[in-house]
């Protein structure tokens, strides 16, 4: 089973330029989208052989989520079950028989870290919700979770340990998230791995110098570990100033 996940930073601003060209080359089993910053009817996507499953934010060109995927869902749930978070489109959860798969934009804590506080009770909150879905059956989750784990994972880590997407809060969340029954697949394959990033600033010609950040992920339950085939991360696709990230797993 492959799977996508790739934070567009604009769903009709990436149709313009390569977006279907990617998603038939990848031919994903689950194509999961981050930050497509959409209103329903804005779009019209036409993908023979998938269902589409669609979470809009309530302002308008604004975060917003979708997976497209081959096997249609049990049941689909949008959000977390709570207002204060379910307002941004920023979380899909589809059953299946044997797993959970989940599409995540985690809140950025922003310039001046204005929204570190708003994002501390993000994390507990997501981190139960996981845990409760773990307790029934495998879960897979994918997404822009906005945060560097390690110092591997960005080009300048001693300069930006007060930076958004880097401070000791945000680093410490992921850690414990892992830390309750979870992988991140990447660094399963890859521990030592420096120089994989998934995103790179517009700025500063960061792009073509590899200054990036690893800040998009599958992170997995912790009872698929025999299941995992392989982790990447597509660094040659363009289109967005992220890129697109995979993990197989056998089912």
């Amino acid at each position: 089973m492959k799977c996508i996940s790739w934070n567009v930073n604009g769903l009709r601003a990436v149709m313009k330029k390569n977006f279907m060209e990617v998603f038939n080359e990848l031919d994903a089993d689950f194509f999961c989208l981050q930050e497509t910053k959409l209103q329903e009817g804005q779009i019209e996507m036409d993908l023979p052989g998938y269902y589409q499953y669609w979470n809009y934010a309530e302002k308008k060109g604004y975060s917003g989520t979708a997976i497209f995927a081959k096997e249609p869902a049990l049941a689909v749930t949008y959000g977390l079950g709570v207002e204060e978070h379910d307002k941004e489109g920023r979380v899909i959860t589809l059953e299946y028989a044997d797993f959970y798969m989940i599409t995540c934009y985690t809140p950025n804590s922003q310039n001046e870290l204005r929204r570190l506080d708003y994002r501390m009770t993000w994390e507990i909150a997501f981190r139960e919700y996981l845990k409760e879905l773990k307790k029934k059956k495998p879960v897979i989750l994918c997404g822009d979770l906005n945060v560097a784990h390690q110092n591997i994972d960005l080009k300048n880590w001693k300069t930006n340990q007060k930076n958004a997407g880097f401070t000791p809060e945000e680093r410490e969340k992921f850690t414990e998230l892992l830390e309750s029954g979870f992988i991140d697949t990447f660094r399963y394959f890859y521990p030592e791995t420096e120089g994989a990033y998934s995103w790179w600033s517009y700025r500063f010609n960061a792009r073509a110098n590899n200054a990036g950040w690893r800040i998009d992920y599958f992170v997995v339950s912790d009872d698929l570990s025999e299941k995992l085939v392989d982790a990447k991360i597509h660094s040659e696709i363009t289109g967005s100033d992220h890129c697109p990230v995979e993990v197989s797993i056998t089912f």
